[in-house]
């Protein structure tokens, strides 16, 4: 399942995300990855959350990009949680934003298949998403 965090940026979107990553933790049986765009936040999450900065694996489009995540699946069996800060950026999207629909559609499969849950973070106005996106927003900013 894909969860989705909407609204430009600067509206308070990474703040949202690190309060469930960080509350999520008290009751999660499995592991938590956070995906994001650089080191910045190390020191806001629980340290049992697995931070990736996903510029240090030299993921170089969005193809790269499923590719990576099924990385991760396939080395975590007790994988839970994914959150993705900054959607666009990590996954290569940022001037390719028709392409969203598609990669997340292909996100919520590999969670789908796998049993874990991905909450990402987007730049993107409720309004702009695709109509079929929209039913995946749990906050609107």
């Amino acid at each position: 399942m894909v969860q989705l965090i909407v609204g430009q940026k600067g509206k308070g979107k990474t703040k949202i995300i690190l309060d469930m990553v960080n509350k999520e933790i008290a009751t999660a049986s499995g592991n938590i990855v956070y995906l994001d765009k650089g080191n910045d936040h190390m020191y806001e999450l629980n340290n049992k959350v697995r931070l990736i900065n996903v510029k240090d694996y030299g993921v170089a489009n969005a193809d790269e990009f499923i590719g990576f995540i099924r990385g991760i699946v396939s080395q975590d069996h007790d994988l839970e949680h994914i959150y993705l800060d900054g959607f666009l950026k990590i996954s290569c999207l940022e001037g390719a934003q028709e392409r969203a629909e598609e990669i997340l559609t292909k996100l919520d499969r590999i969670s789908d298949a796998y049993n874990f849950k991905i909450i990402a973070s987007i730049s993107i106005d409720e309004a702009d998403l695709p109509e079929s996106l929209k039913s995946k927003v749990v906050v609107s900013l």
